[in-house]
């Protein structure tokens, strides 16, 4: 499987100068495009149009360096010159102009490749699982996404739910798998960047719509990876830690693709301070091409 993600690798790198298709990403590496880009992420550690911007941008430096004019290198990566100065500052820090002064300092964002590491991690625990259609029944907001430490936005959401919401909410879970609380993630910008919004629900699973007084998703019937994790220290980064390694260890192992919809989090064993317990990561997705 990482030999057709690193041929995409490829293709990116041959057409620097030219339009870039993600479809043709997606038909290279057997995926959908909006798997592509959502593994493509995890593995990079940045969303692909900003690995793509910030290599042309490393290309267009020695560009400048060798005296080609500032709008002919815009022009050869796609640019306006406006947004190629822009681009270029974003990475370099400096404008064209000013990088082709004696000890003008630059920085450059090297090619990636994938290779498989043997790292003496425990083997991740999941199932494969068929949900039939549900809704996501409980109280939602948008607020930004944070990949590591606290995300205060849904803190402070959490603080203000009414006291009661829970209980209220159990009343209505009735979904035999999903029995539990359920923090859901939806409705994800397409780059998914950090600082990015999404929905997040404090919700249960319900076969039949919720009342107008609650917010209510709609989910289709649906194949399900289940992620399954514990700690008897960490509980709260060991939940944060599933996805990075669903995407990253997971997903590129494994004949399954990511399909839109929601992302949900459910505690099953928890202790009283929260620090120990255990929980599940669910994804929609689907047999890969």
């Amino acid at each position: 499987m990482l030999e057709r993600w690193n041929a995409a690798l490829d293709y990116i790198e041959s057409n620097l100068d030219r339009e870039i298709d993600p479809t043709e990403l997606a038909r290279i590496t057997l995926t959908s495009e909006y798997h592509f880009r959502r593994v493509f992420s995890a593995l990079a550690g940045l969303p692909l149009s900003h690995y793509i911007r910030q290599r042309r941008m490393t290309l267009a430096a020695a560009d400048i360096l060798d005296g080609q004019g500032v709008l002919d290198v815009a022009t050869k990566y796609g640019y306006t010159a406006d947004a190629f100065t822009r681009a270029f500052r974003d990475l370099h820090g400096i404008t064209p102009s000013r990088a082709r002064r004696p000890g003008a300092v630059l920085r450059s964002r090297q090619a990636v490749t994938f290779h498989l590491t043997i790292e003496g991690r425990s083997t991740m625990r999941y199932r494969i699982t068929e949900l039939p259609a549900f809704h996501i029944v409980g109280r939602t907001t948008r607020i930004p996404l944070r990949f590591h430490g606290e995300n205060t936005a849904m803190t402070e959401f959490h603080r203000n739910l009414t006291p009661g919401t829970g209980e209220q909410l159990r009343e209505l879970a009735d979904l035999p798998e999903l029995p539990d609380i359920l923090f859901v993630s939806d409705g994800f910008e397409p780059e998914r960047e950090d600082g990015s919004l999404f929905d997040y629900y404090f919700a249960v699973a319900s076969t039949v719509p919720g009342t107008p007084d609650w917010d209510t998703r709609a989910v289709p019937a649906s194949t399900w990876a289940v992620f399954e994790t514990s700690s008897d220290t960490a509980l709260a980064p060991a939940l944060q830690q599933l996805w990075a390694d669903a995407f990253s260890e997971w997903f590129p192992s494994n004949p399954y693709e990511t399909i839109p919809g929601p992302e949900i989090l459910t505690v099953t064993e928890t202790s009283p301070d929260w620090t120990s317990g255990a929980g599940e990561l669910w994804i929609p997705v689907q047999r890969s091409r």
